[in-house]
């Protein structure tokens, strides 16, 4: 970690003052930049240039979280007592659960881990600086405050400056503000309290110029730059446990009291019984083994490595094994708009000229498309007034298109709207590079926030034509005349409110709205804006993203709500909450401006449930996603957050589940989230959600399984306890059993398809125990039935069959594994169709009985290890007692679904 002392920042509110004054206040001669040694200074004063980075997790700390769990405690207390009492070889068995366990788990985490840090590795590159009266390419880490830096387009900024000189320049500053747009920079000051969106003579690390040169002073690095903010607000979230390892402890605490009572209990009938004091404690041994289902942390682990797995098949990198689950109860997904639900690619989508409107269809930089009018495709070639409008899109830009072979391009350089007006432009079948050189520019005047409006000179024989682009308001003001085809009219004031309006119209729908127009003049010394040929409109959007409206439908089925959370403005954002159908037609809780999320109305329960009824929060800041979160999480949901830029790190790293853009996403959010996209498709985020289902879900199933069993195997033995009877299972055969027989059915549960249907039902309420109370019923009767089958079987072999105590407790343990197997089949959803359901149709339960049943006949027949579990062979008639008694709890099962349908009370046990 780069740890550097707390410094004061070298200069306050640089935005507010001339940059002659920050000049001052930083001791630097623009001209002539820092001396070496005056570096040497401010490096040892500030630091590197540099943010904090996350320590990375080690290896013993991935170990240590696998042994983390009360089973585990509770199993090497086992341990302890088995080999206190000289029970090694029981002891040595204990140990290896534990082993295997751990070594599971601390695979797959420690190989998420590793790939998730693997992304944290930043690029290192050069910043351009004045130094010493020369111009120096340093690394960008050895700036310090008041280095001189030199800027040209395409530069990723590595530091806070503020701009000395500006030159035509433009900075995508979306990972910070949210905005999809470029923004104008000026050298000039502003007010002192201009939020971060409109510091227009600023420029911050992390952000990117698209447009333009110029130079500026360096005025904050590291971690105190805007970037380094909030990173810190990430630093300072702390990580909540997973819900599914909360409620799996609170469920392993209780059966640490179970297995104590029912230890007690027995010891003290023993010495009341006057039974051998070696003997009470083997059977306190032999019940603490049985109340501790053994194969739950192996079984779980696995089941969510399946999951994780699946999803990794799907694009979505998890980097730990709980935040599976979570997903799967998460109930709100707030999403930030740009580059997740959006494109981030400005789209000409439709086209304003005096004889009508024209849709243009295609999406980002996609160099195919129609022009459509009237529902009729046009050719813009034929239409003089639209040619002409593409033609000044193409002049009146300094975008460039990266074409490949064909219709394709992977890249624009440049203004993202001016890469949009480009490749409208080759949609018509205008080749932009060619026009440039058959209309060379001559001169360029520069977009001005003053004018709004941006206007090239180029050369046509021996005159020189100007193109002109910018707000539909200024340019229809030094606008007289108007074209319409091959005519030319007079624009009166009566036209130009009628396109005003119409631009107002067209704003209102979300678009982007520019406005073009030309002329011909003898000289480049004549003013471009005046006396100007109105030509139209061009409306541009960011389109939505390929499938995001279906997933959305999906969520909406599932019971999720979808939450937009944007830095957009509130109109932006209710129009492409319309086209996602984020909102239903009776909503009155329409957007809300993050301007409402105030300390103070945050603070009453009125105004708090106003807010969680939102389903759009536009102009929105990274506290404010923060609260928002919080928010939802007071009001007892499970909450996911999307999002890519700096800007959703703080509220990547407070969700339940943090989900970062892997194509897309900065590094600051990758390193916050719980789960990476790495094809940036929020269709993924609802595939995963589903996979998070169907895991809790067969987890549950496996745990019913494994405390059924369990169960059965602790009333055997305490009431074989209180009515002085040979133990009908031995200690080491629990072992084997829950290791073995009760292990790889309970697995086959964990990994199973699961129900394909479930993103049909609501989100489970996240407060829902493992196991709630109907599932302690199944789990109690069937325990019972169990019990039951292994004690007729264990009285028959001795009172009928007349078999010797060995023999009599091998035909009771073979009894109690072989129900337990056939258990499996009990675990269906009542109503579920008898011969053909989600257990049948399970190919890994089939195999993992066939293993099972393998491993029961050598725990018989095979020598050394039918000593160890004081095993023999049941003879014919023994087998017969075996098969009869291990099937009735499963038939009985089958009667109690079906009566349990018949009755109309259908629940799933999952």
């Amino acid at each position: 970690m780069n740890k550097r002392k707390k410094t004061k920042k070298a200069i306050d509110a640089p935005w507010s003052i001339d940059y002659s004054d920050v000049l001052s206040k930083l001791k630097v001669n623009s001209e002539t930049g820092l001396t070496t040694g005056e570096v040497k200074k401010r490096k040892k004063k500030y630091g590197l240039n540099k943010l904090r980075e996350a320590k990375p997790k080690s290896a013993w700390e991935i170990l240590f979280n696998q042994i983390k769990n009360i089973i585990i405690y509770l199993l090497i207390v086992a341990t302890v007592l088995s080999f206190l009492f000289s029970e090694v070889v029981e002891g040595f068995a204990i140990l290896i659960v534990i082993l295997i366990n751990t070594a599971i788990g601390f695979y797959m985490e420690f190989k998420a881990v590793r790939t998730m840090e693997s992304l944290r590795k930043l690029g290192k590159f050069n910043v351009n600086v004045r130094r010493n009266s020369r111009t120096y390419s340093v690394p960008a880490d050895q700036i310090v405050p008041g280095d001189i830096v030199i800027i040209e387009s395409g530069d990723v900024i590595s530091a806070d400056v503020r701009l000395i000189e500006a030159s035509k320049m433009q900075a995508n500053e979306s990972i910070l503000t949210g905005e999809s747009t470029p923004v104008g920079k000026t050298s000039e000051k502003i007010d002192e309290d201009a939020p971060l969106a409109e510091r227009s003579n600023m420029l911050f690390k992390g952000t990117a110029v698209t447009r333009g040169s110029g130079e500026a002073v360096v005025t904050a690095t590291g971690m105190d730059t805007e970037l380094g903010t909030i990173s810190s607000l990430v630093e300072d979230i702390q990580e909540e446990e997973a819900p599914l390892q909360k409620k799996l402890d609170v469920m392993g605490q209780k059966l640490v009291w179970v297995t104590l009572v029912v230890a007690t209990m027995i010891c003290v009938l023993g010495v009341l019984s006057g039974r051998d004091l070696f003997l009470i404690v083997e059977t306190a041994i032999a019940l603490a083994v049985a109340t501790v289902p053994e194969g739950l942390p192996i079984v779980a682990t696995i089941a969510l490595a399946r999951g994780m797995w699946r999803m990794a098949k799907k694009n979505a990198l998890v980097n730990k094994l709980s935040s599976v689950e979570t997903l799967g109860s998460a109930a709100i997904i707030i999403t930030d708009k740009t580059g997740t639900l959006t494109e981030n690619q400005m789209t000409v989508k439709k086209i304003i000229i005096d004889d009508g409107d024209i849709d243009v269809t295609g999406t980002g930089l996609n160099l195919t498309g129609e022009f459509i009018k009237n529902n009729r495709e046009i050719k813009p070639q034929q239409n003089k007034s639209l040619h002409e409008l593409l033609q000044v899109g193409v002049l009146c830009s300094n975008a460039a298109l990266d074409i490949k072979k064909g219709k394709k391009t992977d890249s624009g350089i440049g203004d993202p709207m001016e890469v949009a007006l480009l490749v409208s432009a080759e949609k018509s079948g205008i080749k932009t590079e060619e026009l440039r050189k058959e209309l060379p520019e001559a001169k360029e005047e520069a977009f001005d926030a003053d004018t709004k409006m941006m206007a090239t000179y180029h050369r046509k024989n021996s005159k020189y034509y100007i193109a002109v682009k910018g707000a539909p308001e200024a340019v229809l003001d030094v606008s007289t005349k108007i074209g319409k085809g091959k005519k030319v009219s007079d624009l009166d004031d009566k036209k130009k409110q009628e396109w005003l309006d119409k631009n107002k119209e067209l704003a209102g729908q979300g678009y982007r709205v520019l406005a073009v127009a030309s002329k011909t003049t003898n000289s480049t010394d004549e003013n471009p804006y005046s006396e100007l040929k109105f030509i139209g409109l061009i409306c541009l959007e960011d389109p939505i993203r390929e499938n995001v409206r279906e997933a959305i439908e999906v969520c909406h089925k599932a019971g999720i709500r979808v939450i937009m959370a944007t830095g957009d403005q509130k109109v932006t954002a209710e129009k492409i909450a319309q086209q996602l159908n984020l909102l239903k037609s009776d909503n009155k809780y329409i957007a809300m401006d993050a301007s409402s999320l105030t300390e103070e109305s945050l603070s009453k329960e009125k105004n708090r449930q106003e807010i969680i009824k939102r389903s759009i929060y536009a102009r929105i800041t990274p506290k404010n996603k923060m609260d928002l979160i919080d928010l939802f999480q007071q009001d007892g949901s499970v909450v996911a957050m999307l999002g890519d830029g700096v800007n959703d790190a703080p509220a990547l790293k407070k969700a339940d589940i943090g989900i970062a853009m892997g194509m897309r996403g900065t590094q600051v959010a990758k390193e916050a989230s719980d789960m990476v996209l790495q094809d940036d498709n929020f269709s993924t985020v609802v595939e995963a959600i589903k996979q998070g289902r169907i895991i809790f879900n067969n987890i549950r199933k496996f745990v019913l399984f494994l405390l059924s069993c369990n169960l059965s195997e602790i009333l055997v033995l305490g009431v074989a306890s209180m009515i002085d009877a040979p133990l009908p299972i031995l200690p080491l055969q629990i072992l084997f059993l829950n290791l073995v027989t009760d292990v790889f059915p309970a697995l086959a549960l964990g990994v199973g398809e699961g129900d394909q249907n479930i993103m049909n039902q609501k989100p489970r309420d996240p407060n829902e125990p493992v196991i709630n109370r109907a599932n302690w019923h199944f789990i109690i009767i069937f325990s019972i039935l169990i019990s039951i089958s292994v004690l007729g079987s264990l009285a028959i072999a001795l009172i009928w069959l007349g078999k010797n105590n060995v023999s009599a407790v091998t035909i009771s343990f073979l009894t109690l594994a072989f129900a337990q197997l056939w258990h499996v089949f009990n675990m269906r959803d009542s109503g579920s169709n008898l011969w053909v359901n989600e257990i049948t149709k399970n190919k890994w339960v089939w195999g993992a009985l066939l293993l099972c049943i393998g491993l029961l006949c050598l725990a018989v027949y095979m020598p050394v290890l039918s000593d160890v579990l004081n095993t023999v062979n049941p003879g014919k008639d023994g087998w017969i007692v075996i098969i009869a008694m291990s099937l009735f709890p499963v038939l009985i099962g089958q009667i109690i679904h079906k009566i349990k349908f018949s009755t109309g009370k259908h629940e799933s046990l999952s």
